[in-house]
């Protein structure tokens, strides 16, 4: 069974020294726990859904800057949210730069403004999962749901992202602590991701939300391929995209 998260409520500004924090994050694919310790919180009220992530880093290392760059190819942390007939990912390096996209199923896009989401126009592309695609598989992945419409120009709207430096960036001379990273993601934005849920959520909602890490290890040299994936909620493969195995986040 797949672990929960509570999501509190909160009355003012989220006091994360005093927020409960989630387990250690597991290898996205075996369970193990992850080499480095990662953890997780979420908090939300009638406006926003804060998360907070505490990333235990000796070697903190980031080095792309220009927005909507491939984060994921460095040292990175990951919220997804499942919106039912689409999803958002969101990722961010130890220098603050982000990377969003919102994937539309395609089974599913006739249910989505055809002039706020026209493919052509905003030049979506069509993916089909982090999965080795291959013979039957190729075209449109292993999920059942097949391809994904991915926009990779939409932008969460009012979203907040700051990240907190424990140690030295870029220097491998000297040993550091980690980093943190905070958000506030806007009820208001979600109207996409709702998927006829209440917004602000009620009590006792569930939604699924993965909560994940990339790390890019060097031995000897060498780039460890495939990056190190840890997250909260283990996959049993080495696919992000997966909806269905997410956190399942219960408001409280």
């Amino acid at each position: 069974m797949t672990p929960s998260l509570t999501c509190h409520r909160t009355a003012g500004p989220p006091d994360w020294a005093q927020a409960q924090r989630s387990a250690r994050f597991a290898d996205m694919v075996t369970g193990e726990p992850g080499l480095l310790d990662t953890r997780a919180a979420a908090l939300w009220d009638n406006q926003n859904l804060y998360v907070h992530f505490w990333i235990e880093e000796p070697f903190l290392e980031a080095h792309q800057t220009e927005r909507d760059s491939l984060i994921f190819l460095e040292n990175d942390v990951e919220l997804f949210i499942d919106g039912g007939d689409c999803y958002y990912e969101f990722e961010i390096n130890a220098l603050g730069t982000i990377y969003e996209v919102l994937f539309i199923w395609q089974d599913a896009y006739h249910k989505f403004p055809a002039d706020e989401f026209d493919v052509h126009r905003r030049r979506a592309l069509s993916f089909a999962g982090d999965d080795d695609r291959s013979g039957p598989t190729f075209w449109r992945g292993a999920h059942p749901r097949g391809a994904r419409w991915a926009f990779r120009d939409w932008d969460f709207p009012g979203l907040h992202s700051a990240v907190t430096l424990h140690g030295h960036l870029n220097d491998r001379t000297r040993v550091s602590q980690g980093w943190e990273v905070d958000l506030t993601l806007p009820w208001a934005g979600m109207a996409h991701l709702a998927n006829g849920r209440s917004l602000p959520p009620q009590p006792g909602d569930i939604w699924n939300i993965f909560f994940g890490r990339f790390e890019r290890l060097l031995i000897h040299g060498q780039e460890i391929q495939p990056h190190p994936a840890w997250c909260l909620s283990p996959h049993g493969v080495l696919d992000t995209h997966r909806p269905d195995r997410w956190t399942p986040v219960v408001f409280a």
